[in-house]
């Protein structure tokens, strides 16, 4: 296993806490390689457990967001946040939770003519507001997305995730993490779900 580049030590997965060590083998296992956010990571193990501990809180449980949707949040607030390992790994997470190898570019580049529905735009809408301008945010942005069917819970979850993912996007740059090259090659061989929205040409 290759050492990730990092600003920071990367200390051998050997020596770390059995529970880190445990969880980073578990990954390899199932992934086939050990992302490098975890071994990056792994440099202050506290901080690793609180991180890890919050991403699966919101990106693992059940929720009124799909998890293909908020894999876009990430990407496209990572995006906004110019963090290259975030769209490259979640890029990649994307084409395969929502069966379509264009989406990932689609939606770092101009997500306004991705492939996706309306409902989906206001998700991603609000999730750049909360990216960028959080403090903006009004009651009126959020009677938008109830207006698209999303509950309160739901707005909670696009505005956490994003928010999240904006301290990931920074813990990259920090560290000058890059994507593991396997990430590029996910998702791509499947055809796109032909029920899935077709791109659009303005918002």
């Amino acid at each position: 296993m290759s050492t990730p580049r990092s600003r920071f030590p990367v200390p051998p997965v050997d020596t770390l806490p059995d529970d880190i060590r445990s969880r980073i083998e578990d990954v390899g296992e199932k992934s086939g390689f050990v992302p490098n956010v975890f071994r990056v990571l792994a440099h202050r193990p506290d901080e690793f457990r609180a991180f890890f501990a919050y991403h699966d809180a919101l990106m693992e449980k059940e929720s009124g967001l799909s998890k293909g949707e908020r894999e876009m949040i990430v990407v496209v607030t990572s995006s906004m946040n110019s963090c290259l390992y975030c769209v490259v790994a979640h890029g990649a997470i994307v084409r395969i939770r929502e069966k379509n190898p264009r989406l990932a570019e689609q939606l770092a580049t101009d997500y306004t003519r991705a492939d996706i529905s309306e409902r989906q735009m206001a998700m991603l809408d609000f999730a750049c507001l909360v990216s960028d301008q959080a403090a903006e945010v009004s009651e009126d942005d959020l009677e938008e997305l109830r207006e698209q069917g999303f509950s309160t819970e739901d707005i909670w979850d696009i505005g956490a995730i994003a928010a999240f993912f904006a301290l990931s996007n920074r813990m990259a740059g920090l560290t000058d993490m890059m994507p593991n090259d396997e990430f590029y090659q996910l998702g791509r061989n499947q055809a796109p779900d032909p029920d899935k929205p077709k791109p659009r040409l303005v918002k």
